[in-house]
């Protein structure tokens, strides 16, 4: 048996486990939009939460940090109750991508309804449209202020940008 073929049956067989039917559990918050049950680190589908060490403005001007505070909050949201995640593929870092939920409440659904994420209309086609226009109506979380969009945000990091200068001001969507 050579390498390349083993290779290549362990890595169907993980993304398969990856991909299995809707699976349940307790889940441990690595991020606003990323979860793990049972060692499968799972991506919250169609929404994109601000990162763990962006910062955004309040409605004061003063800076907070936006990420730890949708980590902390979908956390205490979960509060140790099971997630149902229903697997629909996986990302470019073999993260399982799903839609997950706690005792029937869509979680990318509820951090975009709390200006916790956004609607990332590249992958969920809009789906969470009309509660972000509500948050940002109701100026909860990030609409409270100003931030850059999570995607941004890792593209200026990525380009080499300090995390406070790719949070400023100048980056930011008012």
């Amino acid at each position: 048996m050579s390498k390349s073929w083993f290779l290549v049956s362990t890595l169907l067989l993980l993304s398969s486990a990856a991909m299995a039917d809707e699976f349940a559990g307790q889940a441990s918050v690595i991020d606003g939009d990323t979860l793990e049950i049972h060692r499968t680190r799972i991506r919250l589908w169609g929404v994109d939460s601000p990162e763990s060490g962006q910062l955004c403005r309040d409605d004061d001007s003063s800076q907070y940090r936006c990420g730890a505070q949708a980590a902390n909050d979908l956390d205490t949201f979960i509060d140790h109750r099971p997630v149902s995640c229903v697997p629909l593929n996986l990302d470019p870092y073999g993260r399982t991508v799903a839609t997950c939920s706690v005792g029937g409440t869509d979680l990318g659904e509820w951090l975009v309804r709390n200006g916790l994420a956004l609607d990332w209309p590249q992958y969920s086609k809009g789906r969470y449209n009309a509660v972000q226009r509500a948050a940002e109506h109701a100026g909860r979380g990030i609409w409270k202020g100003s931030y850059v969009e999570p995607w941004l945000y890792r593209a200026c990091i990525r380009a080499g940008g300090e995390p406070s200068a790719c949070s400023d001001d100048a980056n930011a969507h008012p």
